[in-house]
């Protein structure tokens, strides 16, 4: 409940913290308003592109030492993330990510599984992102334009849906990223922001052995949005 709470909680954080500062503008501000005022919310749009990996079923299963070929499917997404640059060098980040693609499983592991000849098994899955990092934001601009990076972990969940699942388990994976990216301010308290992230976990298999392949995938992901800041 927690997790899928998150957007709306710091949304609702950013909401009652703002309106809090502007209720006391007329005084000086605190050292702690002088720190919520570097923070941002964004909301962005991303496009998700998924590696392709290759394997052994791991032993222990009945088409073990078989090659599955796994991907996922690209498709698009969001991104809602908390921006806290306490220093040019030094800073905070949060981020959900949430998409929503099929899960490829194909080669002679599978079809020694499900059917006598080459077979795609697919499993639709809710892919969320929950990750914290640690940001950068250099002092100089690059014509005009605010540069930053970073990188963290956290899981990413892997919950197939009612329908398209196959009736798979629930599996987190253990991610770590890294992103890119430029940002603009126009006004005191809205800006713009694009860039590109690189994912990395053990691709899912849904805790069945029959698709255990042990390999490390990769998700790309270009964004671009918008951030507002108190």
């Amino acid at each position: 409940m927690i997790r899928k709470a998150f957007p709306l909680l710091a949304v609702a954080f950013f909401v009652s913290t703002a309106a809090g500062a502007y209720a006391q503008t007329e005084a000086p501000p605190t050292a702690f308003e002088k720190q919520i005022e570097k923070v941002d919310l964004s909301v962005e749009g991303v496009g998700i592109y998924n590696s392709k990996v290759s394997g052994s079923v791991i032993p222990l299963s009945t088409n073990q030492g078989l090659e599955i070929t796994q991907f996922g499917s690209n498709t698009v997404g969001a991104l809602v993330s908390i921006h806290y640059p306490a220093k040019p060098y030094f800073g905070l980040e949060i981020n959900y990510g949430y998409g929503r693609y099929t899960e490829h499983f194909q080669g002679p592991g599978i079809a020694e599984v499900f059917f006598p000849s080459s077979a795609d098994f697919q499993v639709q899955s809710k892919v969320t992102e929950y990750t914290f990092g640690y940001l950068i934001t250099p002092p100089h601009p690059i014509f005009g334009l605010q540069p930053f990076a970073s990188a963290g972990f956290g899981p990413q969940v892997f919950k197939p849906t009612p329908l398209g699942g196959e009736e798979q388990q629930e599996k987190a994976r253990a991610t770590y990223y890294y992103s890119l990216g430029l940002q603009k301010d126009y006004g005191k308290h809205l800006g713009l922001r694009a860039g590109f992230r690189e994912l990395f976990f053990l691709d899912p298999d849904f805790g069945q052995n029959y698709l255990t392949i042990l390999k490390h995938a990769t998700t790309y992901e270009p964004f671009a949005g918008f951030y507002l800041r108190y």
